[in-house]
């Protein structure tokens, strides 16, 4: 049950209608843990059960640690979250991949092996909501938090269904107090709430499945394409995974809204940042943030030397290449990513040592320089983000750097030239706030035919066959 399906609109309206009829706060938030529950569960009722027993157990654990003074204790109980969690995580997600990584080292080896896959369905989003449990608990055990008194007030911050299965990451800090908060009916939020779902919509249908059509020919066989067809497909998969996967943001935040909840934005115009570590500031926000405060603070962060902060740099980085999914390719992004900003740290010492280059580089041009040469970094990380293979992330390379013969892109390559310049104009008008102080004063007949026409585009514009989200698979 997707966003962009009828199957959605048909499950999320009467909920939305029900929800704002009744009277009573505690049927509403019955409401959407039952709705949750079967948002879930019209995927995978028993993997939707095995959601709300790990959620059970999380919440009891919680409660134990609260109620305790017992400095072994508080830590035994800790430690027996992160080890379930994580331990649910691993098997579902990466026990066939260690497997079959072990199966090939074995057989490198000249070792034969009876290792057979195992028949494990992966739950839709588990990466996200344990990280969400994760957090919860470890606040509780900081202090930075109470543990939640109410188990359908845990529950609801785990399953709701609109971050459930692609965030953003919840905190429990930020979403717990709200489940408790009477909620009143409000027209500027119910606007808010249908301009960030159209908006996702928009980007989900019109750009990401498009930019698809031109991604996908050239990853499968990538030898067969020419040099400008491969450039014009990674691309493609830069604006695809990015109106993809904010798009879905963009939906959940406009669901959340109007239902009367907030959930933090993800994404700020990434794509504009003008260095890596900056990218990573702009980029999947609920996740960089979640790295930064409970892997990498803890591992020291940067309160040591310099040799002491590029290692946890790295293995930081490598373990979130890791998180977005079971296969080397991911490893070696977040690998290539920690050390771009291992790099990164070393040019802005060189530059503070030298105030005219320094100055130089913040200079429009210099700027402009910095902007393009991060965005070239984060499109080759992307190669390897999008190829299952290394061989074909190696061919894709080569291709991109070495001029080769073959087929031009599938279909005609000016759509997604023409499809870089709307989201280009569409970064403009947002930074620049123009689009906010037109509509500001625009009356409302014509904004409501301006986002009709919004979604007739979307609708017209999306390929016959829709593609599954991204980070559905994470």
């Amino acid at each position: 049950m997707t966003f962009c399906s009828a199957q959605f609109f048909a499950f999320f309206v009467p909920i939305f209608l029900v929800y704002w009829v009744l009277p009573w706060h505690h049927a509403r938030t019955a409401l959407l843990l039952g709705a949750s529950f079967y948002f879930y569960a019209s995927w995978n009722p028993l993997l939707a059960l095995l959601i709300c027993a790990s959620t059970t157990v999380d919440f009891f654990l919680a409660r134990g640690i609260a109620a305790s003074s017992n400095p072994r204790r508080r830590r035994l109980l800790l430690t027996i979250n992160i080890t379930g969690n994580l331990g649910l995580l691993c098997y579902f997600k990466y026990a066939n991949f260690f497997l079959d990584s072990l199966r090939q080292a074995l057989a490198a080896a000249g070792m034969e092996t009876a290792l057979r896959p195992l028949e494990v369905l992966l739950p839709v989003g588990i990466s996200f909501y344990t990280f969400e449990a994760i957090n919860y608990m470890v606040d509780v055990y900081r202090g930075h938090v109470k543990a939640e008194r109410s188990l359908p007030h845990f529950m609801l911050f785990i399953l709701f269904f609109p971050h459930l299965v692609a965030g953003p990451i919840v905190r429990a800090r930020d979403f717990l107090p709200q489940i408790g908060r009477r909620k009143r009916w409000s027209w500027p939020r119910m606007q808010v709430g249908m301009q960030f779902f159209l908006m996702g919509l928009f980007k989900k249908l019109a750009i990401a499945d498009r930019m698809a059509q031109f991604v996908d020919p050239a990853f499968a066989d990538p030898a067969a394409f020419k040099t400008g067809a491969v450039w014009v497909a990674v691309l493609a998969y830069a604006l695809q995974i990015y109106c993809d996967f904010s798009g879905y943001t963009d939906m959940a935040l406009g669901c959340a809204h109007l239902l009367g909840f907030h959930l933090a934005r993800n994404f700020d115009m990434p794509y504009l940042a003008t260095n890596i570590s900056e990218f990573w500031r702009r980029w999947h926000l609920s996740l960089s943030s979640w790295l930064r405060d409970y892997l990498f603070i803890p591992l020291g962060g940067s309160r040591g030397g310099t040799w002491q902060t590029c290692r946890n740099l790295m293995i930081t980085m490598t373990l979130g290449g890791l998180w977005h999914g079971a296969n080397w390719t991911f490893v070696a992004w977040g690998v290539l990513h920690g050390l771009l900003l291992v790099g990164h740290r070393g040019v802005r010492a060189v530059c503070e040592a030298r105030p005219a280059l320094d100055a130089a580089l913040r200079t429009a041009p210099g700027m402009l320089l910095r902007g393009g040469l991060t965005f070239l970094c984060v499109c080759v990380g992307w190669v390897f983000f999008r190829a299952t293979t290394f061989s074909t992330a190696t061919e894709v390379l080569r291709r991109m750097f070495v001029i080769e013969a073959g087929r031009s892109s599938a279909l005609h390559s000016m759509g997604m030239w023409y499809t870089v310049l709307f989201v280009a104009l569409c970064h403009f008008v947002a930074v620049t706030g123009a689009w906010k102080r037109v509509s500001l004063r625009m009356p409302a007949p014509v904004l409501g035919c301006a986002y009709s026409l919004a979604l007739t585009f979307a609708l017209l514009l999306a390929p016959p066959t829709s593609k599954a989200f991204i980070y559905f698979q994470f």
